[in-house]
């Protein structure tokens, strides 16, 4: 499961830019999840309710922002949506389709007080 370590990731950044800002506690945390980064939202979410109790974002608020996939189809060059990596286009059924958005995982907003 490679979600803890992504929490455990997740954790560091917050706890390095919360001591950046001078804050006491952590309210919100923002992170923006891809639909093509293979990564499972609600273990993400399980594990850092585990991670981020006794820190400084214990009972944070968290909020997952899920970005769409898409990509190129060289075949019939256009910019197409993409449920899965490795799917056939949409649009003229190709296989040559290379991701272009929704591999990201990122924490987009941290808020603090």
């Amino acid at each position: 499961m490679h979600e803890m370590s992504l929490a455990e990731s997740v954790r560091g950044i917050v706890e390095d830019a919360a001591a950046a800002q001078g804050a006491k506690r952590v309210k919100t945390v923002v992170l923006e999840i891809g639909e093509l980064s293979a990564v499972e939202a609600e273990a993400l979410r399980f594990c850092l309710d585990v991670v981020l109790r006794d820190s400084i974002a214990d009972g944070a608020a968290l909020e997952i922002d899920a970005v769409p996939g898409t990509g190129w189809c060289l075949a019939c060059d256009r910019s197409v949506p993409l449920a899965q990596r490795y799917d056939a286009c949409p649009e003229c059924g190709a296989y040559q389709v290379r991701p272009t958005g929704g591999m990201e995982m990122r924490v987009k907003e941290i808020e603090v007080e």
